[in-house]
């Protein structure tokens, strides 16, 4: 067994599910396992001139690779169910490719209508926190137990461990969300509710030492949405904010903007392992004619993208084994 990482960097919205459809469409996986999250996150992916935006079901359905939601999951059946369509109308052979772990937890009603009245952190309002939490006071429904995911169930276990059909498995684990809303490492408590590191991702079922290489992914700025205060004063955010469509794929708000903060990405690279970074949307910045980067205290200001690539690979050079700069939306 052999299995890579996708790991978002930052604060989710950074382009990872562009990465996992590259990685799915170069390399040889027999499995594609989201690790964490619900139908609070969204990733846009572009396949074949054609745009998907999946909250729940992993990339590998677009490349004929089984696609599993993994038991770091909570799943809502309505939204799950959505998307099956939303695939099966579109050609996708979901019935056989599409699996959910028999241990994943289920998002109800009630957790819809517990989170709705949540004001204080600015979640997506769907029901991700009240889930997690009725999880860990072992009072929740697993999806076992939800008769509309009866032909999608399977043992993580044996799907993994046990598996018969393939002479070695092979797995890219898909991440949602990022490092700065781990209910551990992030801003608590402006946190999501599960695991978004590679630990989240090892929680799944699969040895430490079967883990290849762990992809982080980031933008060359910020984004945000919540509740705290986030975005800078300078005028140029709001421009970003429009050159890069930065507006929840999930819920449509508009994401608040800032530079990014070496800093900040230094130790999320430390903690995850990274070894191939991908930094996205550098066009942007081309777009509004601004390249600027935190560092401790201090904003570097650079007269062109290039100056910063240059700085920002020297300063990484000693973390990271590759560091790509991608701007089209549609490759890395």
């Amino acid at each position: 067994m052999l299995a890579d990482v996708v790991v978002d960097l930052q604060y989710g919205d950074s382009g990872k599910g562009k990465v996992s459809h590259h990685l799915c469409r170069t390399k040889d996986y027999t499995h594609v396992i989201r690790y964490n999250g619900g139908c609070n996150a969204g990733h846009t992916i572009y396949h074949e001139g054609k745009k998907f935006v999946t909250h729940h079901i992993p990339c590998g359905v677009f490349f004929g690779v089984r696609s599993i939601i993994g038991p770091g999951c909570v799943v809502n059946a309505k939204q799950f169910l959505k998307e099956i369509e939303e695939l099966k109308e579109s050609g996708f052979d979901v019935e056989e490719l599409v699996k959910v772990a028999s241990n994943a937890h289920v998002i109800t009603d009630f957790h819809l209508a517990q989170d709705k009245r949540e004001e204080s952190i600015g979640t997506t309002k769907k029901g991700n926190g009240p889930a997690y939490r009725d999880k860990y006071d072992r009072r929740g429904v697993r999806a076992i137990e939800i008769p509309e995911f009866a032909p999608y169930i399977i043992d993580m276990y044996t799907e993994l461990h046990e598996n018969e059909e393939f002479d070695e498995v092979k797995i890219l684990f898909e991440g949602a969300q990022g490092f700065g809303l781990d209910i551990d490492w992030g801003d608590y408590p402006y946190v999501t509710s599960s695991h978004c590191t590679v630990g989240g991702a090892i929680l799944n079922g699969v040895p430490p030492n079967c883990i290849r290489d762990i992809w982080g992914v980031a933008k060359v700025y910020e984004t945000y949405v919540g509740a705290k205060q986030f975005e800078g004063p300078d005028p140029v955010f709001e421009k970003i904010r429009d050159a890069g469509e930065e507006y929840g794929a999930t819920t449509g708000r508009p994401r608040q903007v800032n530079w990014m903060d070496i800093d900040t990405l230094k130790m999320a690279i430390d903690i995850n392992g990274v070894n191939q970074l991908v930094l996205n949307k550098v066009d942007v910045l081309d777009k509004v004619k601004r390249w600027c980067v935190y560092s401790g205290f201090n904003a570097f200001e650079f007269d062109k993208a290039e100056d910063m690539k240059l700085w920002i690979t020297d300063e990484l050079k000693t973390r990271v084994t590759n560091v790509t700069f991608s701007g089209d939306k549609h490759a890395i």
